[in-house]
């Protein structure tokens, strides 16, 4: 998916640069196995109606394959959108709702702050069109920066504007949100990622694997088995850790020529700290009529020790702390237990994705998404697609040939700024380089010294 051509969502640190939800698509695998890709491969930009024709004729070589996105094949470059993967897939779409989640003394409240990052974190389904961007090449790696005013109110109780590092008043100021994610496996395609923002005391780390399967009509993508949700921390508040996972969505519109996206499943957001927990129900769209996007939710408190509530109705009334609805594309209200009053968590009507801050291609590493993908990224620009699927092509055959020289000598990957390719609880842990890496981003001192082994 992308966000609408008319709004940038990544820049240098003055001058904005081409972009790059509701489930993770960092680490897909591009849809389609062909043995001629270069059979597909024209110089004559295809418009949205042809891409997608040749989108499904391709998808439909998959029917029946259980999950696509764990086979590794290659799309004509006509297809893709010309934005890495690791760049373009992130949580971090309004980052100044990010900063805000510890502010409020209230835990209720710090919950609603969870929730009101949630729906502004794939900003770029709501706002903007889907899209394929590259397959990631095994060690390639992101990082970024975003500068937001710490504008955002506490949605309960007294707010705590105060930074945790060096005691100033963050109220209206600049605050930076550090990130780098890493590709960390390529069977199964698998990501890990890093978010800090060292002046609030607030991080987010987990994996982003997704299981894909083509039903004829559109893409059922869920998260994949290394993939347990968005873990944020609050150090500021004791530590409380809030996991939040993903629903199933699906790629549909295909036989319309109008990609979309739609959710119909439930997901959940847990701090066993504070004993809160959330289900959200994304309801079924109707065959007939205009798209609803419609959810509902029930906050309430659990057992960490017995926690076997999977359904809104199962909550018992005396649990409830509050309700939400509302239209995850529009606005989302919710209602205190006991109070008929409802009030806006969200309004994303007015909010686009806010741009990045990416060290300058001079500054980057050769395996670094921007500069990795570069020439291929020149190619499709200039609509030179025999050029771009040939460089492309190159890119993978380095990797495959990389792979064999490993297998041959036994040596197993690592990467460089994770300490594990995945890890069994879902939370990557940060190497010395991927700290390193971190603070660098927040002294903008992009200095990093080459990687002493690539996959690509």
């Amino acid at each position: 998916m992308t966000t609408p051509s008319s709004r940038d969502s990544s820049t240098h640190r003055t001058k904005p640069s081409p972009p790059p939800s509701t489930t993770p698509t960092s680490s897909t695998a591009e849809a389609t196995t062909i043995s001629r890709p270069d059979a597909y491969v024209s110089d004559k930009a295809p418009d949205d109606s042809s891409k997608l024709k040749t989108f499904l004729s391709i998808l439909r070589k998959f029917i029946g394959v259980s999950d696509i996105a764990s086979v590794r094949f290659s799309l004509p470059t006509q297809l893709l959108e010309p934005t890495p993967n690791l760049e373009y897939w992130n949580y971090l779409d309004r980052p100044e709702t990010f900063i805000g989640i510890g502010d409020s003394d209230d835990e209720l409240g710090r919950m609603l702050g969870v929730l009101r990052f949630w729906f502004t974190k794939d900003l770029k389904y709501v706002k903007g069109k889907p899209c394929k961007p590259y397959n990631s090449a095994l060690g390639e790696f992101f990082r970024c920066n975003w500068e937001v005013e710490d504008t955002t109110s506490p949605i309960l109780g007294k707010a705590q504007k105060e930074s945790g590092t060096s005691h100033v008043d963050t109220r209206d100021k600049p605050v930076r949100v550090s990130y780098i994610t890493e590709q960390t496996s390529h069977h199964p395609p698998v990501s890990a990622f890093f978010v800090d923002c060292p002046v609030k005391g607030i991080t987010a780390r987990g994996f982003d694997q997704l299981s894909a399967k083509f039903t004829g009509t559109s893409i059922r993508v869920a998260a994949g088995q290394h993939n347990l949700g968005i873990f944020i921390n609050l150090k500021n508040r004791g530590n409380e850790e809030y996991q939040l996972t993903h629903p199933v969505a699906h790629l549909g519109g295909m036989l319309r020529g109008s990609l979309s996206v739609t959710v119909a499943d439930t997901c959940f957001v847990t701090c066993s700290k504070t004993k809160k927990k959330v289900i959200l129900h994304y309801l079924e769209e109707s065959w007939l009529g205009k798209t609803q996007n419609k959810v509902h939710g029930v906050i309430y408190t659990y057992d960490p020790d017995n926690d076997n509530k999977t359904r809104i109705k199962d909550v018992p009334e005396k649990d409830i702390l509050g309700r939400l609805e509302g239209c995850w594309h529009d606005q989302v209200y919710y209602t205190l237990s006991g109070s008929r009053e409802s009030n806006l968590l969200i309004d994303l009507k007015p909010l686009f994705p806010t741009p990045k801050i990416i060290p300058p291609l001079d500054q980057q590493l050769p395996n670094e998404s921007r500069r990795f993908w570069a020439a291929v990224t020149t190619a499709i620009k200039s609509k030179q697609f025999t050029e771009a699927t040939k460089l492309k092509q190159e890119l993978e055959e380095r990797q495959r040939e990389k792979a064999t020289e490993r297998k041959e000598k036994n040596e197993e990957w690592r990467p460089r700024f994770f300490t594990n390719a995945v890890t069994t609880n879902g939370k990557p842990d940060l190497t010395d380089d991927g700290r390193k890496a971190l603070e660098g981003l927040q002294a903008e001192d992009y200095g990093l010294r080459e990687s002493e082994v690539t996959g690509a």
